[in-house]
Parts: structure tokens; sequence; C-alpha cells
């Protein structure tokens, strides 16, 4: 019979996998090896004949949990599809992979044990799809239950909450820091914290329960100078712009959005500012949004190249590969425009996760906005008034208004300042 070799786990893995109790809640902040632990929990029931149900809130998470389990048990592996995301043991295991963005997942399937991943992030309608769909596939088994997650908010309506503070609903809560694993080297947890506002870093880290709705989320004297924007460079690299457009439905026109972009790698001059936000607009689509706007947004890019000396000039437009973004960037291709996709993977990403990756850049100062942007104003949807700065310095983490609300200019703001000081994908 062919063997598995089980991932060792760190001191406070192990505590949480043993861990009295049914049903447990493991709410620990990130790298510390949430997803780790539950694959080599179900990895375990599935090569002892078990049935496994692991349950995420979208699929990019499902893919990556599919991948790390089909890896661990691999020699035993008596049948997989990807497609499907099912894996069966020559033991006579089972392991069903499902979003929770259906409904339906889980329902009429029996399971041994069952993992919600990053239930946090889950859609608000998650209790019930536990209520109807997810729990009742316990009960032929006496199943047990494994909730992990980063805390998202101090938010007593999300179920992740509840599990880790509702004890009517008798999970077991496990708690521990990034820090406690002790394979994350103890400086890189330094230079995280001085580099992220300290809110996301209670969060994301020491995976507390922050309450983000008394404040908004970015500080504009984080892009200011002593209160005050900073003048259009004289000199830099190159200049980029980073295009959201999306059909959304609701009321009228859909916006599109755009910001232009200054980028300084040589931060030895002009005064240490690395991104520099130019401009922006913001307007209703209508027909002649592809003969008129774009062309003149393209022509916008090469004023400012000149404007700033840029050694590079214009890079180019970013766009989301999205809805009307993926027709954009079809005519792109035909009319010869310089654009180009933004990465899947930090699409894929939720709007708090996009503003959380972008905010370490902007506490950290490297980001301003030139006086022409903060002074502009525009007309959209009938106000006349600094949409990016409403936009921007209204947005709320885990607001449960944030479908309602406005937000293309700052999803432009989170991509651009991601792009252009992250990495390669833009983290």
């Amino acid at each position: 019979m062919p063997k598995i070799t089980l991932p060792t786990l760190h001191k406070g893995q192990q505590e949480a996998f043993w861990l009295p109790g049914r049903n447990k809640v493991i709410r620990c902040g990130r790298r510390w090896g949430k997803s780790v632990m539950a694959g080599v929990w179900v990895a375990d029931g599935a090569a002892k004949g078990m049935r496994c149900g692991w349950f995420t809130p979208d699929y990019k998470i499902m893919k990556e949990a599919w991948r790390e389990v089909h890896s661990i048990l691999e020699p035993i592996i008596a049948k997989s599809s990807e497609t499907d995301k099912i894996i069966t043991t020559v033991t006579g295991g089972l392991i069903e992979f499902w979003t929770l963005e259906n409904e339906r997942a889980g329902r009429s399937r029996k399971y041994h044990r069952i993992v919600l991943d990053e239930i946090a992030f889950a859609k608000d309608n998650v209790e019930q799809i536990w209520d109807t769909a997810i729990e009742p596939t316990l009960l032929d088994y006496a199943g047990r239950c494994l909730a992990l997650s980063t805390p998202n908010g101090d938010n007593p309506d999300n179920f992740f909450w509840k599990l880790c503070n509702d004890p009517k609903l008798k999970f077991v809560e496990y708690h521990a820091p990034t820090w406690s694993n002790p394979y994350i080297p103890p400086e890189e947890i330094e230079k995280l914290r001085a580099k992220k506002p300290p809110k996301v870093f209670k969060q994301e880290f020491a995976a507390e329960f922050v309450d983000w709705k008394t404040s908004s989320f970015f500080k504009l004297t984080d892009m200011l100078v002593d209160g005050q924007p900073v003048p259009m460079p004289e000199k830099i690299d190159y200049v980029f712009a980073v295009l959201d457009t999306a059909m959304k439905g609701g009321s009228g026109n859909d916006g599109t959005a755009i910001i232009y972009y200054g980028v300084n790698k040589q931060i030895n001059i002009d005064g240490n500012i690395p991104l520099y936000i130019l401009d922006w607009d913001i307007v209703e689509i209508e027909g002649a949004m592809l003969e008129v706007w774009i062309p003149q947004a393209f022509k916008r890019l090469e004023y400012f190249a000149k404007a700033t000396k840029s050694r590079y000039g214009s890079v180019g437009c970013l766009i989301e590969d999205k809805a009307t973004g993926s027709i954009l960037l079809q005519q792109g291709r035909q009319r010869n425009w310089p654009t180009s996709s933004i990465d899947s993977k930090m699409t894929s990403l939720g709007k708090d996760a996009r503003a959380i990756n972008a905010s370490g850049y902007i506490y950290q100062q490297k980001v301003k906005l030139t006086q022409e942007a903060y002074d502009k104003t525009a007309v959209f949807r009938g106000n006349q008034r600094n949409h990016f700065l409403t936009q921007v310095f209204g947005f709320k983490l885990a607001d449960p208004e944030a479908n309602r609300r406005e937000d293309d200019l700052l999803d432009c703001l989170c991509y651009g300042v991601s792009i252009a000081l992250g990495e390669k994908e833009g983290f």
C-alpha cells in the first residue's frame, strides 16, 4: 500500500490541531499556516477512508486549497478531477471542494470532516448556507468542522465573528498572531509593523477584530506634504494610467475612471517621492467613449510624459480584464493602443484585500497627490466635486454598504499603487 507524508506542523498548528472540541474556529494572522493545518487534517481523514468537504468563499481560494491537498494525497489518489475539484483515495476516502457562491454547496452530501476556509470573507448569506446546506452534512457521521480565517472587521453580523464570539454556536476558538509561526523571521514581522498602518497590522497579522466603521481607511494627510499637495514633478522615470470600467448596473450610465501616475524609481531626487498621482478623471459610459474619450486619455498620458520630462515616456494604460474592460483591451489590440491587462491575481482579490495591499505604501508616505489632482473637480452623475477625494477618503474597510458606493477611482488607486510600488504581480 502506498504511503503519504503529511507536512510537519509547527507547535501552534499542533495545538490547534489537537484542540478539544467537535467544532473549532481558528483565528490566526496571515502566513501562520491555517490552510496547511486544515490540509493536513482533511488529508489525514481521506487517507483513513473518511468523506471530507472543503468550502471557500470563491474559486481562487478553492483552487489553491485543492492543489495543496492533492499534492499531499498524490501517492494514494485513486481518481481526481481538477474540473470538478474532487479527490478520491484508494482507501475509500473522498474530498469535495465547494465555493460558497453556490447557495446549495454541500446539500445532499454527508461528511466526517469539513473545512470552512477564509470564512470571514464569504458573502453575507453564508450563515444561511451553513444552517441549511453545510451543517446538515455532519449529521450522519457526527462529523466535525474546522473554520479558519483572518478577521474581516469587528462586525457582529459577520459569520466568522459569530463563530468566535457567540457561545450558542458551540465552536471552540484558537487564536494566534502571525509571529507565533516559528518559520517567519522576527525581523520580517518588525518590517511589516513599521510599514503597515497600525489597524491593518492589528487585523492582518495580530488577527484581532478591528473596528473600521468609525474612520476612513486611507488618510489624506499621508498623501500630502506638510498638509499640502505637491507640485508637478520636474523629472521622473515614466508615466502610466490605470482605467477601471465595469457594467455594474444601477441608475444612469456606468462609471469609467482613470488615474494618471508618475513613477520615480530614482528616489534620491524629487523629494524622495516614488509615486505621484498626476491627474484623474471619471465619466459616464456613452457611445463616443471609444472614439473620443479613450484617445484623449492617451494624449493626456503623452502630455504628462513631456511635462515631467519622463526618461522612458509613457508606458500606456492598464485595464482590468473584466466586463467592459475586456472589450477595451480587445479594441486596444486592434487599434494599436498601448493597453495591457492587470494581472489576474490582483483583479481576483476583493476590494478590501486590494485596499489593504495598497495601504502600506500610502502609510509609508510613498504616494503623493499633485496640486492639479488635488484641486480638480468634475461633474459625474450630476455632482460636481473632487470625486477622487470623496471616493478614496470616504472608503471604509468591511463596509456593508460598499456595493452601493461609487468606487471606480478607488479601484484605480489600489491597482496603480500596488502595481507601481509592489512586486511583479502587484504585491
